[in-house]
């Protein structure tokens, strides 16, 4: 056998003994126990004062809820509603100034792009605050407690098993806030699409603490022994080299969620985060073996796996059995697509729900989410009296509140799988084929709009399909009395009059309903007409007008003549939500605005 391999073979005993030695020389007996019993307590610090937040923030919910449900009670038979027409000042400044407030001036939903990369969103003046909260306990944990004054080595020793433990702790969190079935978007009604936001800094803090464990144990070796006590503990030392790979995964996690690379190759992106995820869950947990850490990362596992095993049974749930679920894919103009789902299992809809939508033949396993717009019994799929013009009662559309065998949605022609569903139906003779598909769902239908007296809803595009379900309700609603509203305005902006296909049988349903002329207004612009004679408005409640809304005068002439609480809610592109989310900033405390938002920026 050669020498070398001789001397390499003699010389790992001796370096992981010379490791060990200098090791032990680091910290005393004591002040080993005292630092393990810092590292425990700083982690509950972190999950504490996370729980308190959320009990805040559920107790913020609360009082909302009750002030909405009383109003909505109190204006059932009162049609001027003045006393909810009054701000709140306080409340009112607190919404202009942190809750509404973007960080900068205007901009948030409207997305950074640096030419054809997307670099992510600007969060809100509160989003801002409570993560720079987060970041600021996260180091001050960090750091706190350790003998700075002490030795190096007992310094990177204890460094390295605070971050160590912090790391951990901070991925129950982490794996809460990224999941679909997020106990807490119901808890606190928080869009999942604000949670992962919150998600996605959890991580980086995880992957900055996992990469500073790291760092501190390999300065420690190095130390200790040089290179090539490290370069021999990677190869021998299993809780060595697992940790270093465990971190490597973190690291690759971080680089490939960037914005960019996360739009531009969004299913890559998903397949390659949840391989990575296994990996570094894996080696974290054969680094950590009989370690207290150890425990929490069972949580976190768990945590993580009960929420994949929910997913599949609602999944199987809801399109396995009963015939399967079944999609008809019908061509639409304006590169448009609209989607019938006929339920194997439906449920009870609710405006504001989405689903994840996965057609096996197109994308194969890949889920993507799609506002619901509309809902059917299979006996009023067609609806004769809607086709000849007569009045639906608002019994008809209430008892909707049942089962609905279909559900429908539009799907824009975009990259990737919107775009091989689109050609799926280019395909067929008619423009209309039909698929299996797999449904998970409902999520959303958080947001309620029946405790304001003045509505106004706001639509950009395909935006449209979330906000019809709400013109429904509440014209409905208003027709039977059991809600606040009074004056109902639909503004949608869409490119060309070709777009209003999309939802022209719907539409047709709810101009046909019960007292529709006393309560809504439609308003229509066309940015982009061929002609001026593609312009006209069909009658007083109806119109049409070509190029984009100043959304300030709307939303200022709407104001002048509000009764009570005015609700504006707004789902479109980013440049419509932040010029609305502007407008009803500017009129807190003169009027009692507020303002609701849909988006999905993940």
């Amino acid at each position: 056998m050669p020498s070398s391999i001789v001397n390499m073979y003699t010389m790992i005993p001796l370096a992981l003994a010379h490791l060990a030695t200098a090791e032990g020389h680091q910290e005393t007996p004591s002040q080993k126990a005292a630092a393990s019993v810092d590292n425990t307590r700083f982690a509950r610090y972190t999950l504490t004062v996370l729980a308190g937040i959320v009990v805040l923030l559920a107790a913020f919910r609360l009082v909302i809820l009750s002030v909405r449900y009383i109003r909505t009670l109190t204006c059932l038979n009162n049609d001027t509603q003045r006393y909810f027409k009054m701000p709140n000042l306080a409340y009112g400044a607190v919404k202009q100034h942190l809750l509404y407030a973007p960080l900068f001036r205007r901009r948030h939903l409207r997305e950074l792009h640096f030419g054809w990369f997307h670099l992510g969103y600007i969060p809100t003046r509160f989003q801002s605050l409570f993560l720079t909260a987060v970041i600021v306990m996260n180091v001050s944990l960090s750091v706190s407690g350790i003998e700075w004054n002490g030795t190096r080595a007992a310094a990177l020793s204890h460094l390295r098993n605070r971050t160590g433990t912090l790391a951990v702790i901070n991925m129950i969190p982490l794996v809460i806030l990224a999941g679909r079935n997020n106990p807490l978007i119901s808890l606190l009604s928080i869009s999942f699409d604000n949670f992962n936001l919150v998600h996605r800094w959890f991580g980086r803090i995880v992957i900055l603490q996992a990469l500073a464990h790291s760092i501190a144990e390999m300065m420690n070796v190095i130390d200790q022994g040089g290179w090539a006590t490290m370069q021999l503990l990677f190869q021998k030392n299993e809780m060595f080299w697992t940790g270093l790979i465990a971190t490597a995964a973190f690291i690759a996690i971080l680089l490939q969620s960037s914005a960019a690379l996360r739009h531009a190759f969004y299913e890559t992106f998903l397949h390659v985060h949840i391989a990575l995820i296994v990996l570094s869950l894996v080696f974290l947990w054969k680094h950590l073996e009989n370690t207290l850490p150890q425990k929490y990362l069972l949580i976190v596992i768990f945590i993580w796996a009960a929420e994949r095993f929910i997913r599949l049974t609602n999944l199987l749930y809801r399109s396995v059995g009963r015939g399967g679920t079944k999609a008809e894919l019908e061509l639409l103009p304006g590169d448009a697509c609209r989607v019938t789902l006929k339920m194997a299992r439906p449920w009870v809809f609710r405006p504001g729900q989405y689903a994840f939508i996965t057609v096996p033949s197109v994308g194969l396993w890949t889920s993507h989410p799609f506002s619901i717009a509309w809902s059917n019994n299979s006996s009023d799929e067609k609806n004769p009296d809607a086709e000849k013009g007569y009045q639906i009662t608002a019994d008809d559309i209430l008892s909707s509140s049942q089962e609905k065998t279909s559900m429908s949605l539009i799907i824009r022609r975009r990259s990737g799988f919107t775009d091989k569903l689109f050609e799926k139906a280019e395909r067929s003779a008619a423009g209309i084929t039909a698929v299996s598909a797999l449904v998970e769902g409902p999520y959303g239908g958080l947001a309620s709009l029946q405790s304001y007296g003045t509505v106004m809803i706001f639509a950009g595009g395909v935006g449209i399909t979330h906000q019809v379900p709400f013109v429904r309700e509440l014209v409905a609603g208003y027709a039977s009395g059991t809600l606040a509203a009074r004056k109902v305005v639909l503004v949608w902006v869409i490119q060309s009059p070709e777009h209003l296909e999309w939802i022209r049988p719907w539409m047709t349903t709810i101009l046909a309903m019960e007292k529709r002329r006393d309560i809504l207004r439609i308003q229509l612009f066309v940015t982009r007409p061929r002609s001026t004679k593609e312009i006209h408005s069909p009658s007083a409640t109806v119109q049409m007008f070509p190029g984009k809304p100043n959304v300030d005068t709307l939303i200022e002439m709407e104001a002048e003549n509000q009764i009570g609480a005015m609700g504006v809610s707004v789902c479109g592109t980013g440049g419509l939500s932040d010029d609305v989310r502007a407008a009803v900033r500017r009129r807190q405390g003169v009027r009692n605005i507020d303002f609701l938002e849909q988006g999905f920026t993940w």
